[in-house]
């Protein structure tokens, strides 16, 4: 019989005015990778506070080995054994990896922290997970997938048998994701359960055993063996139907149309070299290739974000030097969708109206500077209203919305500029598969529109979705072009062969035995 840790039964947790968890069950079993998926809303991070301490049920039972358990805080949940590390890193920057490592209870003496012991336990948790990193450093100096690693250590330093990773890959390369893959590999061998929470079907199939779904609070699927189910049967439990391309309204590209951007021969300060590509009007072209590629970078140096040392760039025919993204918008009409949305694609503290009429104030502004409210409210409800934009008001500020409704704000303000041109920086990245899907479509739609559009993303599922063709890169230059059937199978082979093939070239290349 299975070794059942942490089972939840029949949890209830309610809200003003929101049953947020109506009769959820999970039951979590030593060395298992259990899934828990659902949409934004379907009551996964509620369950998490639940299981963690942060949150007390106001139904239903928790119980750890069989015995029925009561956690008022997560320093209960600590002690019994459950350890998170949540999408957002809880380190303290300034603290070295060894104080974050043993924050939760450090060692002591004679009532004061010992320091000098702290090293110990904290080289012992890294080596654990194959970590090499200076348990003095300070946390602030690591890398992303580093620090999350770290996050990892401080639960195995507390023992913990249960581990909720919430999101873990969302901020990783593929490489970074691979090895923390490696990391959860080696804790269910040595008993741990790792309880997977990603939007990342491929990664869920990847690396999980066990799957629970929600939906609307419940729980749709309940520890389930997920090599039972294939990936359109979690999408359709997740949010009640399958999807795919071909549910999208046909499109055609006109390619004898003159090129809306053209790159010719494009070198930049960031160590590209005669890159050159088009994007005709209602083409989805994609950038495709792994970290490192100089994908983003040069879209940055387009946008004169870095500085172009060779070729031309044209724009509808026209050679452009572009010095900023604003001169970007405003004489090329090229509108930049970050990847990085909370930073640099919303002001999380703003209203949603000014959110979205941002980049059209010079347009409104009447004598002495003054914008017209009443021309931003119209522009704001209709962009609200056409992209279906989820909102209490337009005076909400965009930092009360879900990720996917941030994004499609962010889109907002460059469509409100009748932008002519649009690059896309990883648009899908952390929203759920609903929201997912509905992005899809509206990109589609603005391509069967006219727009051309500019794609990059490390979703492969989503290049073969969108793109009509893909431009595969790696070192910072272009290795080939495939044009795109949507077949995820064939295309995926090319892409990936075609990456690979490129990199082999250039080891025998260099080692003389080409």
């Amino acid at each position: 019989m299975s070794d059942v840790l942490l089972e939840c039964d029949d949890i209830v947790k309610v809200f003003p005015g929101v049953r947020a968890l109506d009769g959820v069950g999970l039951r979590l079993t030593a060395g298992s990778v259990h899934a828990l998926l659902g949409e934004n809303g379907a009551g996964k991070s509620t369950l998490i506070k639940v299981i963690t301490g942060v949150h007390t049920p106001d139904g239903g039972r928790l119980t750890w080995r069989g015995e029925e358990i009561r956690l008022r805080s997560p320093l209960d949940a600590t002690h019994t054994g459950i350890g998170v590390v949540h999408q957002e890193r809880n380190l303290i920057p300034g603290f070295s990896v060894a104080e974050n490592i043993t924050l939760q209870s450090p060692p002591s003496r004679r009532g004061l922290v010992d320091r000098k012991a702290m090293t110990a336990p904290a080289l012992r948790c890294l080596a654990e997970l194959g970590l090499d990193i200076d348990p003095h450093q300070p946390v602030r100096e690591l890398s992303v997938a580093q620090q999350q690693l770290v996050e990892i250590a401080k639960a195995l330093y507390t023992e913990s048998r249960v581990l909720l990773l919430d999101e873990p890959t969302a901020s990783l390369s593929p490489q970074e994701a691979e090895r923390l893959f490696d990391v959860v590999r080696r804790l269910t061998a040595r008993g741990t359960c790792v309880v997977f929470v990603s939007h990342k079907l491929e990664e869920v199939f990847a690396v999980c055993d066990t799957v629970t779904v929600l939906r609307d609070g419940r729980s749709v699927l309940e520890s389930a063996p997920l090599a039972e189910h294939t990936q359109d049967d979690v999408v359709t439990l997740m949010v009640g139907r399958a999807h795919a391309v071909t549910d999208m309204t046909p499109r055609t590209v006109d390619m004898s149309a003159a090129p809306a951007l053209s790159l010719d021969g494009v070198s930049t300060a960031a160590g590209h070299e005669d890159v050159s590509l088009d994007v005709r009007p209602g083409e989805i072209v994609g950038l495709y290739g792994l970290v490192g590629a100089g994908r983003s970078e040069l879209v940055k140096a387009v946008l004169g974000l870095d500085r172009v040392t060779g070729g031309e760039i044209r724009v509808y025919g026209e050679t452009a030097k572009i010095g900023s993204p604003r001169e970007a918008l405003h004489t090329y009409g090229i509108g930049y969708l970050t990847e990085n949305r909370k930073e640099e694609g919303v002001f999380l503290e703003q209203p949603i109206v000014r959110n979205i009429t941002v980049t059209v104030w010079k347009k409104l502004a009447r004598a002495l500077g003054h914008v017209s409210s009443r021309r931003e409210k119209e522009i704001a409800e209709d962009l609200v209203a056409r992209l279906g934009i989820r909102v209490s008001g337009l005076e909400q500020n965009a930092g009360e919305l879900s990720g996917g409704n941030q994004q499609k704000v962010s889109l907002a303000k460059w469509l409100a500029a009748d932008t002519r041109l649009l690059v896309v920086d990883e648009p899908t990245v952390g929203v759920d598969v609903r929201t997912k899907h509905a992005f899809h479509e509206l990109l589609w739609e603005l391509a069967r529109g006219g727009l051309p559009i500019l794609l990059i993303s490390s979703d492969l599922a989503e290049m073969i979705t969108l793109a009509d063709r893909v431009v595969v890169m790696a070192d910072h230059r272009v290795r080939g072009e495939v044009k795109n059937d949507h077949d995820y199978d064939r295309m995926s082979g090319k892409i990936i062969r075609m990456i690979h093939e490129d990199t082999i070239s250039a080891l025998h290349a260099r080692s003389g035995t080409a």
